[in-house]
């Protein structure tokens, strides 16, 4: 219930503090609407505290929250938080700022350009800061307590004066006085940092606070935005379109909002295509969204965007700081930033009067949530798409079944860009077959013909890119006398050997221990790696390629803060090989890659999921792209065990439509998508019994409610049947159109929270991007 003291200002979409169960704890919860008459029979409790003086979530987000609930299987305060920075979901200082000098000197303010909102302000304060607002007078700033002093400066501030008059008066003598008044004189600017005049402008501090003792300025701390781009940022201009690409430009800004498919092989000029997009949108005053799949490719596209658009720009990924997420948050919540580059949470981005949502490399499996509200990116930009009656771009080289199934129906206009922007050929694909060719050495990975090409490479001044989508140094650890291999204790998984490390890792759970010189059942010193991985592979090459400069990028090297731009960077400016698991394999441009080497291309096919074809044919073609992407010839050499594999031999041929006409035939005969819909619920308990009792109950529900033609799978336990510690079942669906199978569905999701006191967990995934 809303305190009588705040039903004048409080709105839709501001966060508030309630009290929670017997105890009153507090938690936090968000307004969605406001009512007249309460329809809840029992004790109604008043809000505690109101966290907000202004929506944080705008009605767009509001209504979006609902359908993503509903979509989802989630609860609604989940799909609020999602659309927060984590900040804003902190325990966090938050501050009333104003630059409004009559407002600093009041009796609230006492001279301070902020005060802090606290819940004991007085209710005439409140109201006060409501009125404020309303005149955008004040705003809320958020900060932790802890990170404070990191986004403060010092800076110098312009008054009421007539600074050209005062130039005049200074004596000529006095240089740096002349020159600092004379940086007002000619700009505009109402305050410059105490760093700007060192750095820019050589004025010292000394001569700076001169003039606030004269009385010329004020000085006080500002609120600094961060800013999360590390790197220079160098101007580009528009190039010159193909005619492909200009017919496709055409095409995407006359379809009003209708969602477009932009099938491009790589290298066909997609992103300048794009960038051609967001700036038509911009002339006609509209915002713009672009979401790419993975941090990886997140600096090379921030380059090129900010190149065009410069302070336009935001950025939003999981690589940022927190304080820098919710600065660049709270910059396009304020409408200064007109474009939005991210990655797949970036498609709540609180933009306005959208133009066009683009999504690169749709296919990408990243774009799903894991956690709730497990959610789709591209379903959610669609939503939003209806919502500002907006076109959505949807661009790969290699487009998912769903979405290309969809453009077939004419549901997405289907447009494609056959060939490379420079008519350069598709890079030359040779497949080694591994069960006839002789490896180098039993304890190597590198087959001859990809040695000789990275010979050849390196010889030319040219770079290379090595794929093997394995991180660590080895699979597994085994011991050659008695076969014991080291397991997780709290997953069903082997451990991977990291030898620089010197440990063995759980790549789920996160379990580490020290790499064993002797066998921990027999005690023989007879241990073998098995299986390969990326720092295996580093280390071979360091071998057998003294000289060339490796660059590796997997998720043990790419962990702290900027690593992606920095390997990045390194191998642009100075590397030679770029050795990587799938985060190398799409959207990256690097003219000087001619060859490209997959080290083991069956790793993907190895899975029991329905799109390991699919995984492996989007894989291996984009990989390949990454050749052979400017005026040189590129050359690919694909190392596999299945080399009649089609989807091995349709993406060395680069045949995307032969593909999808192939697997579509299996996706019909096995009922998968996109000819049904699926869902997927996981059971799990610490006790395995328990979770098999759960999920065989859940089925018995389910079992009756299936239509036609519809099918229940399960329950089965997954491939990795323990993960934590805890015991997983999974239960399948295979459905049309089934409003009754949500409904119990959604009745399932609301009795769990029973359930969780007794240790269950039950997810509900509604198209999940993989079956184990």
């Amino acid at each position: 219930m809303v305190p009588l003291t705040a039903q004048s200002f409080i709105q839709p979409g501001v966060r508030v503090s309630v009290p929670f169960g017997r105890g009153g704890r507090l938690v936090q919860g968000f307004i969605v609407s406001l009512s007249q008459e309460i329809q809840f029979a029992g004790h109604v409790k008043e809000i505690k505290e109101i966290l907000d003086l202004q929506p944080v979530l705008n009605p767009e987000l509001l209504q979006l929250s609902d359908w993503l609930a509903q979509q989802t299987f989630a609860f609604r305060i989940s799909c609020l938080q999602t659309m927060l920075p984590s900040i804003m979901r902190s325990k966090a200082q938050k501050l009333v700022v104003t630059q409004d000098e009559k407002i600093k000197n009041s009796a609230i303010f006492q001279g301070q350009s902020f005060l802090e909102w606290t819940a004991d302000l007085p209710t005439e304060v409140q109201q006060q800061l409501a009125s404020w607002q309303k005149q955008d007078l004040v705003w809320m700033q958020y900060q932790l307590k802890n990170h404070a002093h990191h986004v403060k400066q010092l800076v110098l501030q312009r008054l009421d004066f007539d600074y050209a008059a005062l130039l005049q008066q200074i004596s000529p003598v006095a240089k740096k006085q002349r020159q600092l008044v004379k940086i007002f004189v000619d700009s505009d600017l109402a305050t410059i940092s105490y760093a700007d005049l060192v750095q820019k402008y050589q004025i010292s501090n000394a001569t700076a606070n001169a003039a606030v003792k004269k009385g010329w300025f004020v000085k006080h701390n500002q609120v600094r935005l961060r800013n999360p781009i590390a790197t220079t940022i160098f101007d580009t201009k528009p190039k010159q379109l193909t005619t492909e690409q200009q017919n496709a430009v055409q095409q995407i800004i006359s379809a009003n909002d209708r969602p477009i498919l932009l099938e491009g092989v790589t290298g066909s000029g997609k992103t300048e295509v794009y960038l051609q997009v967001i700036q038509y949108y911009l002339n006609q005053g509209q915002t713009a969204l672009m979401l790419v799949p993975e941090i990886s490719l997140t600096p090379q596209m921030v380059q090129q965007v900010s190149g065009r658009f410069g302070e336009q720009v935001a950025v939003l990924h999981s690589g940022l700081s927190q304080g820098e997420r919710y600065d660049e948050w709270q910059r396009i919540n304020q409408g200064q930033a007109k474009v939005v580059v991210g990655a797949r949470s970036a498609v709540f981005a609180p933009l306005q009067n959208l133009g066009i949502i683009i999504i690169d490399e749709e296919h990408e499996a990243s774009y799903k949530q894991a956690d709730n509200p497990r959610y789709h990116a591209r379903d959610v930009a669609l939503w939003r798409g209806r919502y500002h009656h907006c076109s959505v771009l949807l661009g790969s080289a290699t487009p998912s079944l769903e979405s290309r199934a969809r453009a077939q129906k004419q549901v997405y206009q289907l447009l494609k860009l056959n060939k490379r922007v420079f008519n350069q050929a598709l890079p030359a694909v040779h497949i080694i077959d591994m069960r006839q060719t002789k490896m180098l050495s039993d304890y190597l990975d590198l087959s001859q013909p990809i040695l000789r090409g990275l010979q050849t490479t390196l010889q030319k001044r040219e770079k290379a890119i090595l794929l093997l989508n394995r991180r660590g140094f080895a699979s597994y650890l085994i011991c050659r006398s008695c076969g014991f291999v080291p397991q997780c204790p709290n997953c069903d998984i082997s451990l991977t050997v990291h030898l620089k490390e010197q440990r063995l890792l759980c790549h789920y759970c996160g379990f580490s221990q020290t790499l064993p010189q002797i066998c921990p059942q027999c005690h023989s010193a007879k241990l073998r790696y098995d299986g390969t991985g990326t720092q295996k592979v580093e280390r071979e090459l360091v071998e057998l390629l003294p000289t060339a400069k490796i660059v590796r990028m997997d998720n043990d090297t790419t962990t702290r803060k900027g690593a992606h731009q920095k390997l990045l960077t390194t191998f642009d400016q100075q590397g030679d090989i770029l050795l990587g698991t799938q985060m190398i394999a799409k959207g990256l441009d690097f003219p000087q890659v001619t060859f490209v080497g997959v080290i083991n291309a069956d790793t993907g096919l190895a899975t029991s999921d329905f799109r390991a074809s699919e995984r492996t044919f989007q894989l291996l073609t984009q990989v390949s792209g990454r050749a052979g992407r400017a005026h040189k010839q590129g050359q690919v050499v694909i190392q596999t065990y299945n080399p009649d594999h089609y989807s091995i031999q349709l993406a060395a041929q680069q045949d995307y439509e032969q593909f999808y006409r192939r697997e579509m035939n299996f996706r019909h005969q096995a009922q998968y998508p996109p000819y049904f819909y699926l869902i997927k619920l996981s059971v799990s308990h610490k006790l395995q019994a328990q979770a098999f009792k759960m999920a065989y109950n859940i089925a018995k529900q389910l079992r009756p409610l299936l239509l036609a033609r519809e099918q229940l799978l399960g329950p089965t336990q997954p491939a990795i049947g323990r993960v934590k510690q805890r015991y997983y079942y999974q239960i399948v669906i295979k459905y049309r159109r089934n409003e009754q199978l949500f409904q119990v569905l959604h009745r399932i999701m609301n009795d769990v929270q029973q359930d969780s006191r007794q240790g269950f967990l039950v997810a509900i995934d509604h198209e999940p991007q993989q079956l184990e």
